[in-house]
């Protein structure tokens, strides 16, 4: 099998972006119809999210049908129903007496300071980007939930960097695919790994670089730092996982968003990852949290690489470097 590079080279996922660029807002949905075992970690302070009780070990549903990443804040988790909706019309779904009830956990970023903030991703969009989901090449960028993302706002979003979504995979153990899908909408920098270069962060006065969030909030800085901020994304695997190795794997693969973000999980980002499992493969489940914290910060600079100036927001390759 040829590798893509995306969350697609993990047999059974299929990813559909809606995308509105006038609104400067969409939504992303990650397709798995037949079900994949989920689990999820959510390390931030600020979350916005759906279905996340049901995933913990100790819960009744394994099996999820889909994920939804949106922007529109609280008001974008209305997507997941249009993916509901979706999945229903084709038979997919947790089998009751009284039908198929479609499983889709969500979560949303902060985007309405950027665009119009009276529109947001709703049902319709949900079903418009499973309509639109492949299991090919994934865009991208300001694309989908990555439509309306920035980071470096602890000077609000006049001094930010547009960011986007990103994807990687990779494989392990000869023929186990670990991938991820992330869109970044930090109230921190992103850093590269190794070298702790910032690739984004809030842009000096004279727009000859990037400050240091960290730094800015170690110092005197008294200004009211931007709330609504977050990483949210999601891990996939063809290795056979239990729901709590799930969960288990949805912690691990958070060392990714710490070798990346600087700082991350704070009071103000709702940092959140699920995890999907859609295959029999047996493996290490330490061997797949290096290869899902891998996938994760990869996923995070590519979405930074991939970004492009928007509504007035420059993307990090805009922003002259002295």
């Amino acid at each position: 099998m040829v590798m893509l590079g995306a969350i697609t080279d993990v047999s059974g996922i299929k990813v559909g972006h809606y995308t509105d660029k006038q609104a400067v807002t969409g939504c992303t949905v990650i397709l798995c119809e037949s079900g994949a075992v989920a689990g999820v970690d959510v390390s931030g302070s600020s979350p916005g999210t759906r279905e996340t009780d049901l995933l913990r070990p100790g819960n009744l549903v394994e099996r999820v049908q889909a994920i939804v990443l949106s922007g529109g804040s609280a008001f974008g988790l209305d997507a997941a129903t249009g993916v509901m909706r979706y999945l229903e019309e084709r038979g997919f779904g947790y089998e009751t007496s009284a039908g198929r009830v479609p499983i889709v956990p969500a979560a949303i970023i902060f985007d309405l300071n950027i665009g119009d903030s009276k529109i947001r991703p709703g049902a319709n969009e949900g079903y418009q980007a499973c309509l639109a989901a492949t299991n090919i090449e994934v865009a991208e960028g300001c694309v989908g939930a990555g439509t309306g993302a920035t980071v470096g706002k602890i000077l609000d979003v006049e001094r930010a960097v547009k960011s986007g979504l990103g994807t990687a995979s990779q494989k392990i153990a000869g023929d186990i695919v670990v991938a991820a899908l992330i869109v970044v909408n930090a109230v921190g920098d992103v850093i590269e790994p190794g070298t702790g270069k910032i690739l984004a962060g809030p842009r000096k006065p004279d727009g000859s670089g990037f400050l240091s969030t960290s730094e800015l909030w170690k110092g005197e800085f008294k200004e009211a730092v931007p709330p609504f901020n977050t990483v949210i994304g999601v891990v996939a695997t063809d290795a056979k996982l239990s729901k709590v190795e799930a969960s288990k794997l949805a912690r691990v693969a958070q060392v990714g968003i710490a070798r990346t973000i600087d700082p991350c999980h704070t009071m103000y980002d709702g940092d959140a990852l699920f995890v999907l499992s859609s295959g029999e493969k047996e493996a290490d489940i330490s061997a797949l949290g290096a290869a899902a914290a891998e996938v994760v910060a990869e996923a995070i600079v590519r979405a930074i690489r991939k970004a492009e100036t928007l509504a007035g927001v420059p993307a990090a390759k805009d922003v002259i470097r002295c």
